[in-house]
C-alpha cells in the first residue's frame, strides 16, 4: 500500500528532546486511518541525534533517519527529507512539535478542498497561541512578515510557522528549485510555489512556544532579510530556474 504521508523533521543537535517527539509521532501514526512514515534529517548534528532515531526505530516501525556530517542549515535539511520521501503527501514539522501533530487534520481539510499546499499560521484570528513567544521575538516576527508580504508572497500572514503540508509532486517541484540553505527557506519555498501557480491555503492552528530555538535574531534576522531581497531581485524567471545540483548551497 502506498504511504499516504511522510513527516519530515529537520533536526540539528536535538538528541535531548527528540525521543519524546518520536514517541508522540509514533503514537500518532498508530492511531490514524492511513499509512505514514517519519524521516528525521540530522543536519550535521554532533550530539548523537541520529543515534537516538536509530535506537528508537529499532523497536518502532515507520521511522528512518537521513544524516550527513556537516551542518548545512534547516533549508538544506528539509530538501534532503523531501527528496528522500516516498509518499503521496509531505508534512514538514519542527522537531519541538510547537504545532501539535494532530493539527495536520486541519491542513488535510485544506488540501482536500483543492489547495496543493496548506500551511499552519499563527496570526490568524482562529489560531490558538497556547504559549506565546517572548514579546521581542513576536514583534520581530511581525515586522519581518511585513517585509515578506511586501517583497515576496502577498496575502500570507505567516511564512515561518514550521508546519506545512505539500502534495509530494508539488513539494519536489518547489524544492528542486530552492537554494536557500538556512532559515529563509520557508519564504523561498512559498515564493517559488506562488511563481509556479500553486494554491497555498493558510490554516489556523494551535501553537506553543518552545524554548531552544536555533534562530538567533541578531544573526539570522539580517541574513534572512538579505536572502529575501536577493530572491526578489532575482525575478521570477531566475527563481524558477533549476540549479545545476539539487540541494546545493545558496
Amino acid at each position: 500500500m502506498p504511504v499516504r504521508l511522510a513527516i519530515i523533521v529537520p533536526a540539528y543537535d536535538e538528541s535531548a528532546r527528540l525521543r519524546p517527539t518520536l514517541e508522540t509521532l509514533s503514537n500518532f501514526m498508530a492511531g490514524i486511518p492511513y499509512t505514514a512514515q517519519v524521516i528525521v534529517v540530522s543536519d550535521g548534528s554532533k550530539d548523537g541525534t541520529e543515534k537516538v532515531v536509530e535506537e528508537f526505530a529499532a523497536t518502532h516501525s515507520g521511522l528512518s533517519v537521513v544524516h550527513y556530517p556537516v551542518n548545512r542549515g534547516k533549508g538544506y535539511a528539509v530538501r534532503q527529507g523531501v527528496f528522500a520521501a516516498d509518499a503521496e503527501y509531505i508534512l514538514i514539522s519542527d522537531a519541538d512539535l510547537a504545532t501539535p501533530i494532530e493539527e495536520v487534520d486541519k491542513l488535510w481539510a485544506a488540501v482536500e478542498g483543492g489547495a496543493e499546499i496548506a500551511i499552519g499560521s499563527r496570526p490568524l484570528r482562529e489560531s490558538q497561541l497556547e504559549i506565546r513567544q517572548p514579546l521581542y521575538r513576536e514583534l520581530a516576527g511581525r515586522a519581518f512578515n511585513l517585509a515578506v508580504q511586501l517583497l515576496a508572497v502577498r496575502g500570507i500572514k505567516d511564512t515561518q510557522c514550521g508546519f506545512k503540508l505539500f502534495r509530494t509532486d508539488v513539494a519536489k517541484e518547489v524544492f528542486r528549485r530552492a537554494t536557500v540553505d538556512r532559515f529563509g527557506f520557508d519564504f523561498e519555498a512559498l515564493m517559488v510555489a506562488h511563481d509556479l501557480g500553486y494554491t497555498i491555503a493558510e490554516v489556523p492552528v494551535r501553537w506553543r512556544h518552545q524554548e531552544g530555538s536555533k534562530v538567533v535574531l541578531l544573526r539570522d534576522g539580517p541574513e534572512m532579510l538579505g536572502q529575501l531581497l536577493k530572491l526578489r531581485l532575482k525575478g521570477k524567471t531566475k527563481r524558477l530556474a533549476l540549479p545545476r545540483e539539487a540541494g546545493r548551497a545558496d
